[in-house]
């Protein structure tokens, strides 16, 4: 999976200049406030490709966040996270309360396939990026990665990583070989 982060930070200088009069009449014209700083926004940009042999991938999952982790290996898989594993569903999970901002892929990402996705945020710079997405063919098995560390990332740098599998351990597994 490749984690590119395009970040682009938009801010609004405001000077306030007034002219000042040596009167003190009641009636001198006071300025306005200056207007308010733009809003920063935040900018991922997540391109997914599916390396797999024959395998789909439901919609992808991407996640801004500052706590929390989506998973974590030998405990049981949260409500969110079993329905993603088990019917591809990721609205659940999207709307986790711990979920700054979110978003989804927009369909089955097929073998040799890629995706973009972008996730935006404004005025708070999150730490936190996970993906996620089911393995289709698969009863409860999921792939992504967990709670990525984004406090030391520059501005243009980009990740690129592979992740694992890992079933979620909410269906008793049925593969006959």
């Amino acid at each position: 999976m490749h984690f590119a982060k395009k970040t682009i930070i938009s801010l609004a200088l405001t000077a306030l200049i007034a002219g000042c009069s040596d009167s003190d009449s009641p009636d001198a014209v006071m300025p306005d406030p200056a207007d308010p700083p733009m809003p920063v926004n935040y900018r991922y940009e997540v391109t997914v490709v599916n390396l797999t042999h024959g395998q789909p991938m439901s919609p992808i999952a991407a996640l801004l966040h500052n706590e929390s982790t989506i998973w974590t290996i030998g405990e049981s898989a949260s409500t969110a996270l079993e329905q993603l594993a088990e019917s591809g569903d990721n609205s659940e999970l999207l709307a986790e309360s711990f979920v700054l901002a979110g978003a989804s892929g927009t369909g089955m990402l097929m073998p040799g396939a890629s995706e973009s996705i972008e996730v935006v945020i404004t005025d708070m710079q999150p730490q936190l990026f996970s993906m996620v997405t089911m393995l289709v063919n698969t009863n409860d098995a999921f792939s992504g990665v967990n709670a990525l560390d984004l406090s030391n990332m520059e501005v243009g740098e980009s990740i690129s990583m592979r992740t694992s599998s890992y079933d979620a351990g909410t269906e008793k597994n049925s593969e006959s070989s």
